[in-house]
C-alpha cells in the first residue's frame, strides 16, 4: 500500500522508528531513572520523589512482592489507584518482576471489577483504601491470595495513618507495610523480553463484556518511540514539567504522560482529583508548566474555572487531546486563553494507544486526527473488505507494531477485530483525504462516549433487564453540552410495574461505574425493531433528541 501521508511529514518527523530501538519497559525506566537520577519524577500534593528515591520505592516493593507474595514472571497484578505516587511505583516494581498488569479503573462497582479480575486470573491487587468497599463485596468469588491496601497519604508524610480499608476484606497488607518490609529483602529483577504481555488493558471492543487487550513491551515500547517522534523539537529532555489529570490506569495517560515523560526525565505532576477544579487551577498556579494531556470536557471545564485565565503560560507549548472529539469551539478558546494550540489525536486501548496524531506544530487546530504516526499503516476499508476511495468513508483499519497481540484467552474477539493481512478494524468510520490526514465521521456503531470514557450499550441494557418490572430496554447517546454525551436508557416497563426513573437510576448506580449510569430514563410502549427484531437504534438516537417521551 501506498503510505500518501508520508508526503504531508515535517521534515523532522522520521517515517519510521529505528530499528532495534524497542526494549523491555523494566530496562527503559532504570535505564533513564538512572540518567535522571537527581530530578523530580513526580509531583503529588506539594510532596516530590526524585528519579532515585522513586527507583528505591518500587525496589521496595518489588522485593516485597517477589519474597513475601510469592509472585513470580507472568502473574497477574491489578492496579486500582487515582493519580497518586504509589500508582507509577506499583506499576513499575510490577514490571521489573515480569508481571501482568491488569489496570483496573476506581470507579468500578463490584460486579464490573468481579469480572475483570475472573477474567485475568488476578493473583494480587494493589487498591486504594476509598474504594476497597468494591472488593470487599466480592473478595470471596475471586482467585486474590494478596491483597495490598494505600491510602492518599501514604507517600506524603513520615508517619501516615493506617489505610482506611473495608471491614469485609480480610487480611490484607498496608502499602507502606509492604515498603518497610521489602526495604530489607533481596530481590532478583525478572528477565523480560519485548515478546512478554505486560499490561491487560480492558475494553469493550465494540460491544459487549470489557476484553482484556493484550500489551506487550515491544507494544507499548513502540508506541511511546511514536510518539515521541511525532513531538520532536517539544517533549525533549531539559527538564520539561508536564501536568498529568488524566488516569494513570486510562492507557492515553499511560503511555503518553508516564512512559514518553519518564524517558526525558520531566516532572509528572499527578493531579489524583481532577473535578475539583478550582484545587486543579490552584495546583497549576504553582508551576511554570510545559505540556498537558487531557480530553475536551476537561479543558471545557479549565477555562470556565475562576482562575484559570490568570495563570502563566508562558512555558506551555503542547496541549494533547484525545479520548473524545474535541470540539472548535472550545480548542480556540484554549488557544486564546493559553497561547497554545491543541494538538488532537487518535488511538484506542488495543493500539497501545496512538495511531494517528497532528504532527505540525504551526498548524493550529485541524479537527482531524491528524496524519498515521511512524511505522503505521492506515487504510479506510468498505463492508467487504476493499480499500475505499480518497474522501470516501469506511471503517479504519491500523496495521503497526503498536497493535496487540490479541484479546486476553478470547481467540474468537480477535479474530472478529484483525484481517488476515493484519489489521485491526477500529470499528470507526473515518475519511482519509489525498494528503493522508485522517478525520473520523462517526464512532462505533453503538458506543457512547461520556467525558472520554467508553460506555457499551449491552453492558447498561443487560443490568437494567435484570431489573423487576422491566420488559425490554435500550440504550443510545445523546448529546450533552458537559460530558459530550450522556447515556439515554428507554424502557419498556411490564404492565402494571408502575417502575419510576429514580428506581431505574438507583438499580443501576449500584451496579455500575458512574459514568454508565443512565443520566435520561424514558419510558416507551415498545423498542422500535427490524423485520427480523433488531432493535432499530438509530430511531432510538432521533427519539431521544425529543421531548416526546417523559424523563
Amino acid at each position: 500500500m501506498e503510505r500518501i501521508w508520508l508526503r504531508s511529514y515535517p521534515p523532522d518527523v522520521p517515517h519510521e522508528i529505528a530499528p532495534g530501538s524497542l526494549q523491555p519497559l523494566p530496562d527503559l525506566l532504570m535505564e533513564r531513572a538512572a540518567r535522571y537520577a537527581d530530578r523530580r519524577a513526580f509531583s503529588s500534593f506539594g510532596t516530590h520523589v526524585t528519579y532515585a528515591e522513586f527507583v528505591a520505592l518500587s525496589d521496595a516493593l518489588a522485593a516485597w512482592l517477589q519474597n513475601r507474595a510469592g509472585l513470580k514472571k507472568g502473574d497477574r497484578i491489578a492496579i486500582m489507584l487515582p493519580n497518586l505516587v504509589q500508582q507509577p511505583v506499583a506499576v513499575t516494581a510490577a514490571l521489573r518482576l515480569g508481571l501482568v498488569i491488569v489496570n483496573i479503573n476506581p470507579l468500578y462497582t463490584p460486579r464490573e471489577l468481579k469480572h475483570q479480575l475472573g477474567d485475568a486470573g488476578v493473583q494480587a491487587i494493589i487498591i486504594w483504601d476509598k474504594v476497597s468497599a468494591a472488593l470487599g463485596a466480592i473478595i470471596g468469588e475471586t482467585s486474590l491470595n494478596c491483597v495490598i491496601v494505600t491510602g492518599t497519604t501514604d507517600l506524603l508524610t513520615p508517619d501516615p495513618p493506617a489505610p482506611a480499608a473495608d471491614a469485609h476484606l480480610g487480611p490484607y497488607v498496608a502499602f507502606t507495610d509492604a515498603l518497610s518490609e521489602g526495604r530489607d529483602l533481596p530481590w532478583t529483577p525478572a528477565q523480560v523480553d519485548v515478546a512478554d504481555p505486560a499490561f491487560l488493558q480492558y475494553t469493550g471492543g465494540t460491544t459487549g463484556l470489557s476484553k482484556g487487550a493484550v500489551l506487550t513491551h515491544a507494544n507499548m515500547s513502540a508506541n511511546m518511540r511514536q510518539t515521541l517522534l511525532t513531538l520532536q523539537g517539544r517533549l525533549d529532555d531539559e527538564g520539561q514539567v508536564i501536568i498529568t489529570a488524566l488516569p494513570l490506569y486510562h492507557i492515553f495517560a499511560l503511555t503518553v504522560n508516564f512512559l514518553c515523560c519518564f524517558d526525558v526525565g520531566g516532572t509528572n505532576v499527578l493531579i489524583a482529583n481532577p473535578r475539583d477544579f478550582p484545587g486543579f487551577v490552584q495546583e497549576l498556579g504553582r508551576w511554570r508548566f510545559n505540556f498537558i494531556t487531557g480530553v475536551n470536557t476537561l479543558y471545557n471545564a479549565l477555562l470556565n474555572t475562576p482562575g484559570f485565565d490568570a495563570l502563566d503560560f508562558s512555558a506551555l507549548h503542547t496541549s494533547i487531546a484525545g479520548g473524545m472529539a474535541m470540539h472548535t469551539a472550545v480548542a480556540e478558546r484554549w488557544q486564546r486563553v493559553t497561547g497554545c494550540f491543541v494538538n488532537e489525536g487518535y488511538g484506542l486501548s488495543e493500539t497501545s494507544p496512538v495511531l494517528c496524531v497532528n504532527l505540525d506544530s504551526s498548524a493550529g487546530f485541524t479537527g482531524s486526527i491528524g496524519l498515521p504516526v511512524p511505522s503505521t499503516d492506515i487504510c479506510i476499508r468498505d463492508e467487504q473488505g476493499n480499500d475505499v476511495p480518497y474522501g470516501q468513508p469506511g471503517e479504519l483499519c491500523a496495521r503497526g507494531p503498536q497493535v496487540m497481540s490479541g484479546y486476553w484467552g478470547n481467540e474468537s474477539a480477535t479474530r472478529q477485530v484483525m484481517t488476515a493481512d493484519g489489521f485491526f478494524r477500529t470499528g470507526d468510520i473515518a475519511i482519509m483525504d489525498e494528503r493522508g490526514f485522517v478525520r473520523i465521521i462517526d464512532r462505533k456503531k453503538d458506543m457512547i462516549l461520556v467525558s472520554g470514557f467508553n460506555v457499551y450499550p449491552n453492558e447498561v441494557e443487560e443490568v437494567a433487564a435484570e431489573m423487576d418490572g422491566v420488559l425490554e430496554c435500550a440504550c443510545v447517546g445523546s448529546p450533552d453540552p458537559d460530558s459530550g454525551e450522556c447515556v439515554t436508557l428507554f424502557v419498556v416497563a411490564q404492565p402494571g410495574a408502575g417502575l419510576a426513573a429514580d428506581q431505574v437510576r438507583a438499580w443501576c448506580r449500584e451496579r455500575l461505574a458512574p459514568y454508565k449510569v443512565p443520566a435520561r430514563i424514558r419510558f416507551i410502549p415498545e423498542l422500535p425493531k427490524s423485520t427480523v427484531g433488531k432493535i432499530l437504534r438509530r430511531e432510538l438516537r432521533t427519539l431521544a433528541g425529543t421531548d416526546d417521551a417523559p424523563a
